[in-house]
């Protein structure tokens, strides 16, 4: 096979549909430029891109464009399935940590003193902690005040791990329902009642890099017993 990507639309997709279905992480504009001796212009590939997405529209797996490039994942609606190869049981948070991302993400920058004026409890260290290893949270800053308190905020992982191209991209936070005043211990009713499968987050229930359901940032989890402790 004689490719000529530099010349033929349809090798260039070739090319990059090849290296997408092999790529362990999601490939932005820069890493598949490296590709080639002389390397297409962003708008070329832009098209080559939407057109090979339009080319798996409707199949098991789709192209997306999420915060760190594009990648190839399998749909949501394939995850019953799917789900079933797997032997391992994937993380699952506490009530706590869900809702500490939530507020991270809806309301950053943030600081853990204006987490715990919403949620209205002290924030275990432990709750930063584990937003932190799993890539989702990151220090932004400090807020220019006594004490000089960290600022956080959600990472191009996050949005990752979501499916998710940018913040715009979250659900309004109407369809999420409202967020708590201060001494409620609930983020949203959902967690509230403690009897919904679905949940704000990631967040609850990941395989590696793929969501078992995901409409924005909601994700259906198989139960809901949450522990407190993070």
């Amino acid at each position: 096979m004689n490719l000529q990507p530099n010349q033929n639309p349809d090798d260039l997709k070739r090319v990059l549909e090849a290296a997408l279905l092999v790529a362990r992480e999601p490939l932005a504009l820069p890493d598949l430029k490296r590709m080639f001796d002389t390397a297409p212009a962003n708008a070329e590939l832009q098209r080559a891109l939407d057109a090979l997405a339009a080319e798996w529209h409707d199949r098991g797996v789709e192209l997306v464009r999420v915060a760190d490039g594009w990648r190839f994942q399998s749909r949501p609606e394939m995850q019953p399935w799917l789900g079933r190869m797997k032997d391992e049981k994937p993380p699952r948070y506490s009530r706590a940590v869900l809702e500490t991302l939530a507020i991270i993400a809806y309301r950053q920058p943030v600081t853990r003193g204006d987490i715990e004026d919403i949620r209205g409890v002290s924030v275990n260290p432990n709750i930063i902690k584990t937003l932190e290893e799993r890539g989702w949270i990151e220090a932004i800053g400090h807020r220019d005040v006594p004490g000089r308190p960290t600022l956080f905020g959600t990472t191009s992982h996050f949005l990752c791990d979501l499916g998710l191209a940018a913040l715009s991209d979250l659900p309004p936070l109407e369809e999420l329902g409202t967020l708590v005043v201060p001494n409620e211990t609930a983020l949203i009713p959902e967690v509230r009642d403690g009897d919904s499968p679905a949940v704000f987050g990631a967040i609850v229930e990941i395989a590696g890099a793929r969501a078992p359901h995901i409409f924005g940032a909601v994700i259906e989890i198989a139960g809901a017993g949450l522990n407190e402790s993070p």
